[in-house]
């Protein structure tokens, strides 16, 4: 098992862990209290919970190794089980905000505020360390899978803060309604988290192009190799934790197929030592040719020529 697997999977087994504990609480909470901020709470979590089970089997099927039916391996994985998370979010999202606006219509009261407010603090300790653990994946691995489950791990933090506000504030200063108006606030924040997250996993599952600011640095790597004179029909993609990028490259139109293949194994090298886990497909064209045409025609990096869709 590579590192990256590991820590993936270890950061989903993570969240699973966290998610029956939360569970467990919140549920004994929710039957005490009465509070729809802390029933909404525990919606939440069991979605949760289902959605790091998804997480799990998306990161432990993206590490599967490239296959004769999966040439460029498994790692749109990942984007579908964080796709499926989101759907899990937007539907406690609903459901949260119905039960709170019709608390808020019908009236009811709070009880034993205090069950509440221990079980979320509680939570809160469980989370932030959870989201710690998740946070030093992400920045090991990119992966996106382990990203949307910290996204609402993250807005769970929100969760339990406002469930101990609503439920100070209703019990505890007679403030009405508090219970019913933070549930519509849980709500809204778990739709806006849900829409956020989808932005990244819609942008892999279409193949979007990287970041300004990755692409840049990718070229400025390239332009370092002398035997290169331009580069055009850049294209770039990335699935799961893996990224894939292909291009054409002037070189000398009287260089052998030999040296030709030198200078490609050394543009490789290069790459690879700043960007470690990509896979490169290049074709050298003489000087000056151009194959394809329309948007991959503006050259955008001097001191080399680079033209890309």
């Amino acid at each position: 098992m590579s590192e990256n697997a590991f820590l993936t999977r270890s950061a989903a087994l993570a969240s699973i862990g966290a998610a029956l504990i939360l569970l467990g609480l919140k549920g004994w909470a929710a039957w005490t209290t009465g509070s729809m901020a802390m029933l909404g709470s525990l919606a939440d979590t069991a979605l949760d919970l289902v959605a790091s089970l998804a997480t799990l089997l998306g990161v432990w099927i993206a590490a599967q190794p490239a296959d004769d039916k999966h040439r460029f391996g498994h790692g749109k994985a990942e984007a579908i089980a964080a796709l499926f998370q989101i759907v899990l979010i937007s539907i406690s999202a609903i459901g949260i905000a119905s039960r709170a606006a019709e608390r808020l219509f019908t009236g009811g009261k709070v009880e034993g505020a205090a069950t509440g407010i221990v079980v979320s603090a509680v939570a809160v300790v469980i989370t932030l360390i959870l989201v710690g653990w998740q946070r030093h994946v992400i920045r090991r691995t990119g992966s996106i899978a382990i990203h949307t489950d910290s996204v609402h791990y993250q807005s769970d933090l929100m969760l339990n803060i406002a469930v101990i506000a609503a439920l100070v504030l209703e019990y505890n200063f007679g403030f009405a309604g508090a219970d019913a108006l933070f549930g519509l606030a849980i709500a809204g924040w778990l739709g806006w988290g849900a829409w956020g997250a989808s932005q990244a996993v819609l942008d892999q599952l279409m193949d979007h192009e990287w970041p300004a600011e990755k692409k840049q640095r990718f070229l400025e790597v390239l332009a370092q190799n002398p035997d290169i004179t331009g580069v055009h029909d850049l294209r770039t993609r990335t699935s799961g934790n893996k990224d894939f990028v292909q291009f054409h490259v002037w070189v000398d139109a009287r260089m052998t197929v030999r040296e030709a293949h030198k200078v490609m194994d050394a543009i490789e090298d290069r790459l690879h030592a700043v960007f470690p886990d990509l896979e490169i497909i290049i074709h050298p064209d003489p000087e000056g040719l151009v194959d394809e045409v329309g948007p991959a025609g503006k050259d955008v990096l001097p001191p080399i020529r680079v033209t890309m869709d």
